[in-house]
């Protein structure tokens, strides 16, 4: 499943193909389970509405609008959350549409915006009246800004391994198994261990550890181990630099010990059981 950097990548990458422009038209598969909101409400929200930002919330791809002065230039929102195989793409009208497409916003550019999505666990919606008090703004904490004392604050006392805890949504969005893994190694803390008992000088380590992980992924463009590419298609490039996640028996990169695999909270696990303690 995508996770921050790979949201952040196609964010960013359908944001500079796409704002300013005016979706002139809809056309939607109707397929389940794709639509959180109903594919009318979507077609009345999106056709004639501007985009003016598209960034990221957590996992969930958020598009600002202005509806058009018919409906009052009111402040509106399209939510796409890719699930496990959800690709955003932008291609021209000319592109073959690839199987499992299940949105088409026809642009002022005469550019397309597709969203493609072969296990339909994807989820188009809207915000018809994006007040701001009613935008998105996610279950969590924004991993990327948090403060270190809330950071610190969020895993006070709790029972839950860390790994888990850092998978826990409603503490931290956009966090996933990828770079939990990754942030963890980095941190040289073990991901079994109980997210209470850590220290404030482990929290601290393990704060800058992820940002530096999500940060370094967003500017390779993600990770792509199974469907994952952005807005052109293009698959990104940090699984080149995993050091623990599927790398189950193979040596770790800093001390040579076959990474080992565990899991936790019902997920895979990979750590070092030398460099994390």
């Amino acid at each position: 499943m995508p996770e921050l950097p790979e949201v952040e990548t196609v964010a960013n990458g359908v944001h500079a193909r796409t704002h300013g422009q005016t979706i002139r038209s809809v056309w939607t598969s109707n397929k389940p389970q794709t639509f959180k909101s109903s594919p009318d409400e979507i077609i009345e929200v999106l056709t004639n509405s501007r985009i003016d930002r598209v960034h990221r919330v957590g996992k969930t791809i958020v598009a600002d609008l202005t509806r058009s002065k018919d409906q009052g230039n009111q402040s509106a929102q399209f939510l796409v959350h890719l699930g496990m195989t959800g690709r955003l793409l932008v291609s021209t009208p000319d592109t073959p549409i690839p199987p499992h497409t299940h949105a088409i916003l026809t642009l002022s550019s005469g550019k397309e915006l597709r969203f493609v999505d072969a296990r339909r666990f994807g989820r188009l919606s809207v915000v018809a009246s994006a007040t701001q008090e009613e935008k998105y703004i996610g279950p969590g904490a924004e991993p990327l800004t948090i403060s270190l004392e809330d950071f610190v604050a969020l895993f006070r006392n709790r029972k839950t391994p860390i790994k888990a805890a850092l998978l826990n949504q409603s503490l931290l969005h956009g966090v996933g198994n990828i770079y939990a893994d990754e942030a963890l190694f980095h941190a040289g803390i073990r991901p079994t261990r109980y997210a209470g008992r850590l220290t404030r000088a482990e929290l601290t380590r393990l704060r800058a550890a992820l940002i530096k992980v999500l940060s370094e992924a967003i500017k390779l463009g993600g990770s792509s181990v199974s469907d994952y590419v952005d807005a052109d298609g293009v698959a990104g490039f940090f699984q080149l630099h995993h050091h623990v996640y599927s790398r189950t028996g193979q040596p770790c990169r800093i001390c040579g010990t076959p990474i080992k695999r565990v899991v936790v909270g019902g997920r895979s696990t990979h750590y070092c059981t030398t460099c994390q303690k």
